[in-house]
């Protein structure tokens, strides 16, 4: 089994689906968990390239969010659009990580992304509510690499 497999049950990806849904139903936001083995090198500029090959920057009001998980480097960022990053508090994301972090640090990494989603899911709502003609624009799935 390779570690990106033994990283989560299918259970606790059910989980964090859950929660991306979860946390996209009051919002025109967007939230993917992307995992990977390493980054091979700066983890934040591997999750600008994820977040790029998984086309999260062409949703309309570039409010889209992607947790990004190395399993060897023990790293992850928390990459937000320019739609998101422009109307939150400077510190949020920073503050999500430390949340996501003191789970992770038990080893438990599923409640650790469901609480990173969930407040990035808030913060969405906050600032993208809902409205009656906003679409699904990217699947909820967790993807790996």
């Amino acid at each position: 089994m390779s570690k990106i497999e033994a990283f989560l049950t299918a259970n606790e990806e059910q989980d964090i689906v859950e929660a991306i849904l979860q946390a996209e139903l009051n919002t025109s936001g967007e939230i993917r968990v992307h995992i990977e083995k390493t980054s091979k090198g700066d983890a934040t500029h591997r999750a600008l390239e994820v977040f790029h090959m998984l086309k999260m920057d062409n949703t309309k009001l570039q409010n889209a969010v992607l947790i990004y998980v190395a399993i060897e480097d023990r790293n992850f960022v928390i990459y937000g659009d320019k739609g998101i990053n422009d109307v939150i508090e400077s510190n949020f994301w920073n503050s999500t990580k430390d949340v996501m972090q003191t789970h992770f640090k038990k080893g438990n990494f599923k409640q650790g992304l469901v609480e990173g989603i969930l407040k990035a899911g808030e913060q969405l709502k906050k600032h993208f509510p809902y409205s009656d003609d906003d679409t699904n624009e990217l699947t909820n799935e967790i993807s790996k690499g």
